[in-house]
């Protein structure tokens, strides 16, 4: 009679196509799916089959120590986990490894760097001659990590990057800023025009199409995205995500942007200051709209309003009726908010990298003006800033899950108020003033970001 394989409730084993000569799982039968700790997910396709590679850090005391690893895409599925969130994981198949005995199995790649355990063995890949004996632990030789050290090497091979820059505006200064300063570092940057996407969804891998034919992988994106074309920007951009690449920002960011009423509520939700802002359906409701805002003069400003465009000015109580009327009877959707008097036709536009302010300039409204937009004749200078407005800058792209982001604060009375954040801000401006390389900066975070190194 054969002898059952007795696993304990957790183990050592190795995944030797993988490179990954020890790594500590928890054996959990209530599970179906196996799943291993994987970060830094990339599809790619190889004579006519799809592979991943991915990073995983097999010792969780230690998140410097990491292994590059690549494996057959065998599939892509749903799995729920043991707190009922469902997570859409590709599939791999690989062999394992635990003392003499060795099996092929499935198992899905996860982020699980707040787990204890960095492999999860589920009840799929424990064969029919297996016990689990529950009340028992490490029964199989035990491993360690021992052997990474000793092959880890001393110097990395650097690699160039691949990175879509999505733009329909090739030629302009902040398009040809960011080309300039990824060619530079050495690394390849194609521009793509949004609106010539086409896009392929179902299947083991997500597919961007662009004159014909598939777009090869890209490590990163750097979306520009028109207001004009928002939506579809942020499918195409979710597409490119879903291929593995890092968007240097998201799309749900991007949209969170660009919709200033929900902007606004995020930032009242977490205390950031911004103008007395109101919005109203009804055209009942328009004169006590104004009074919200502290009457006249106030400003109208169109949800999708860009570089001052759809802002006006509404000087007495009456042209602010009229004003919201004639956007009523416009089918339009707009937000009214208080003027900042003391603001003097001026704010403070942060670029904001990363969590770090890494310039900011004043703009200064034309005389008789009072937006200060670039585009619309204001004059830029760069300017120190409080450490209270830096503050305010990070955390109102922060609390909208933008890496790169241009904030606009008004100086009032009461404290720094956030006017709106862009998600594709312009360079030229800022550059010019401030004399700094924010291009390069840009490219640098996705440095940071994207894994830009092969480990022998």
């Amino acid at each position: 009679m054969q002898t059952a394989f007795t696993l304990g409730w957790e183990e050592w084993l190795a995944l030797p196509q993988l490179k990954l000569s020890a790594i500590k799982a928890k054996i959990d039968t209530g599970a179906k799916t196996s799943a291993l700790h994987a970060s830094d997910i990339v599809t790619f396709e190889e004579d006519g089959k799809h592979f991943a590679r991915f990073i995983v850090h097999p010792d969780p005391e230690e998140p410097n120590l990491e292994v590059s690893c690549t494996a057959p895409i065998v599939d892509r599925r749903n799995v729920t986990s043991s707190n009922g969130e469902v997570e859409l994981r590709y599939v791999i198949e690989t062999e394992l490894a635990m003392g003499e005995r060795k099996w092929t199995a499935e198992v899905t790649l996860t982020n699980r760097e707040n787990m204890v355990y960095r492999m999860l063995l589920g009840r799929s890949a424990i064969e029919a001659d297996m016990y689990v004996d529950a009340n028992a632990s490490c029964v199989q030789p035990v491993l360690n990590y021992d052997g990474y050290r000793v092959k880890k090497v001393a110097a990395e091979v650097r690699r160039p990057l691949s990175i879509a820059l999505m733009s329909r505006e090739p030629e302009n200064y902040s398009s040809k800023r960011i080309v300039e300063a990824a060619e530079l570092r050495g690394h390849t940057i194609t521009v793509i025009n949004t609106t010539r996407c086409y896009l392929k969804m179902g299947g083991i891998v997500s597919e961007v199409h662009y004159d014909g034919a598939p777009l090869p992988r890209f490590d990163a994106i750097i979306p520009r995205i028109g207001a004009s074309t928002t939506e579809y920007g942020m499918a195409v951009l979710r597409q490119f995500a879903n291929t593995g690449a890092f968007c240097l920002n998201k799309a749900e960011a991007i949209g969170a942007s660009r919709d200033k009423l929900l902007a606004h509520q995020i930032w009242a939700g977490e205390k950031i200051g911004t103008p007395v802002t109101a919005f109203a359906h009804s055209p009942k409701d328009t004169k006590h709209l104004i009074e919200l805002v502290g009457g006249a003069p106030a400003v109208v400003k169109l949800l999708s309003s860009t570089q001052g465009r759809g802002v006006v000015l509404a000087e007495t109580k009456k042209a602010s009726e009229s004003l919201v009327d004639a956007f009523r009877g416009l089918d339009a959707n707009f937000l009214i908010q208080e003027f900042v008097a003391e603001a003097a036709g001026a704010d403070t536009r942060c670029l904001v990298i990363g969590n770090k302010v890494v310039g900011a300039i004043k703009r200064q409204a034309q005389e008789g003006e009072f937006r200060s937009n670039l585009h619309r004749g204001g004059t830029a200078k760069s300017v120190r800033i409080s450490k209270e407005v830096r503050t305010v800058a990070r955390r109102a792209a922060k609390q909208l899950g933008l890496s790169v982001a241009g904030v606009d604060i008004l100086e009032s009375k009461t404290g720094p108020k956030v006017l709106e954040v862009n998600s594709s801000p312009g360079l030229q401006g800022v550059e010019t003033a401030t004399k700094k390389d924010i291009a390069g900066m840009m490219i640098e975070f996705i440095e940071s970001k994207v894994r830009a190194s092969a480990h022998q």
